[in-house]
């Protein structure tokens, strides 16, 4: 399983991540992604590629994706 990380100070809600991982995130009113179990957001294997998928497409850079456990950074 692989988690994904969001980042709130760079997200904006635009839902993106939202539309490629339904199963994983609702959107609240404003638009801005919630896991559907509270903690780390963690991602089925079948689900890795629409993960990416949605890590590379955010706009704003906002997701990155992590093993369990994995407690790295990001340098942008």
């Amino acid at each position: 399983m692989t988690r994904l990380h969001i980042d709130w100070t760079a997200c904006d809600g635009r839902g993106l991540c939202v539309e490629l991982l339904p199963e994983v995130l609702d959107r609240d009113p404003w638009g801005y992604p919630i896991p559907h179990r509270q903690g780390p957001v963690e991602v089925p294997d079948h689900l890795t590629s629409h993960a990416e998928k949605a890590t590379t497409l955010c706009p704003l850079l906002a997701l990155r994706l992590g093993d369990e456990g994995s407690r790295q950074h990001v340098r942008r």
